[in-house]
């Protein structure tokens, strides 16, 4: 594991989308046709948000994906450079680059409905093309947005060379396949994730706390639940339940929230930080991503965490 001094090594497996955000009052009902204000098109995708958080929070990253051949997977692609990510395992698919439709309203709550893509493409075949990104790593973040068999074939492939194995389970519409949990050693859903793979209803810390407890029986080694403004409930491996409360902040939007977070926790593990230190970096970090709006342009820079209030 890289000490305190250095800048550690994150690779994320995952998807890149282009996001289409539009902003309007309210979210709409089926079959309505709802007037927006503003509309945007910034690039994102879980994987790449992850990719983007954990750069400009300290970690030396790289990205392991696929994009079209298109404008759209030129920008996403332009965009991680830029970030300083080392794309080599980012391939080009056949495939337009997945995009995603976001539809933010006043209170800050967004929906999302994502058209893979691309992100389709990542195959188990394409994790052993590009291993040496994940012997490379100190930890290595997974999420969903990519095909099964593809996610598992990178959760497989970290544990086998001992890196730090983060899987973030979004979207998820069920439970885990029971021989993924063992390979990860930190899972981080949010409440509607942790509700789908439990069963179980999450609407306050002390649900996610039963969710955690589900997921821990189960085989998960490390359950953190975001909550969003209610904080993080922490199931750790060998020690106690915690809630860790969230700073206050006033939400402008919260698209990239859960990646910021993601991103900052990952970067903090691999540069040698304890557990209860990368959580409480994350929150801030995520804290601050959602006074701002869009997804990786809200995302903050370590810079300005390490900056005096």
């Amino acid at each position: 594991m890289a000490n305190q001094q250095t800048r550690g090594r994150v690779t994320v497996v995952g998807s890149l989308n282009m996001d289409l955000v539009v902003r309007a009052p309210r979210l709409p009902q089926p079959g309505e046709t709802l007037a927006g204000r503003t509309f945007a098109q910034v690039t994102g995708g879980k994987g790449g948000n992850q990719a983007v958080a954990a750069a400009r929070l300290g970690a030396q990253v790289a990205m392991l994906g696929c994009v079209g051949a298109d404008a759209n997977g030129a920008q996403l692609r332009d965009g991680l450079t830029a970030e300083g990510i080392d794309c080599a395992a980012l391939e080009t698919g056949t495939q337009a680059s997945g995009v995603a439709l976001i539809v933010v309203d006043d209170a800050s709550q967004n929906t999302i409905v994502i058209v893979a893509g691309s992100n389709g493409e990542v195959t188990p075949a394409m994790i052993v093309r590009h291993e040496a990104v994940l012997a490379a790593a100190d930890v290595v973040i997974c999420q969903l947005e990519t095909p099964p068999d593809a996610v598992r074939a990178a959760l497989a492939a970290a544990r086998r060379l001992g890196k730090t194995v983060i899987l973030n389970p979004a979207p998820a519409t069920g439970p885990l396949p029971a021989d993924w949990l063992p390979l990860i050693d930190y899972l981080i859903p949010n409440e509607v994730e942790a509700a789908a793979l439990t069963g179980l209803p999450v609407e306050s810390p002390e649900d996610a706390a039963k969710a955690a407890a589900a997921l821990r029986a189960a085989g998960a080694r490390n359950v953190l639940v975001t909550l969003g403004p209610r904080g993080v409930h922490a199931t750790l491996d060998g020690a106690h339940a915690a809630l860790y409360d969230a700073p206050r902040v006033e939400a402008v939007d919260t698209t990239a929230a859960g990646d910021t977070f993601i991103g900052g926790f990952a970067a903090q593990l691999a540069r040698g930080a304890s557990v209860d230190a990368a959580i409480r970096f994350a929150q801030r970090a995520a804290a601050l991503s959602v006074t701002r709006a869009g997804a990786q342009p809200s995302i903050p820079t370590r810079a300005e965490l390490d900056a005096p209030a």
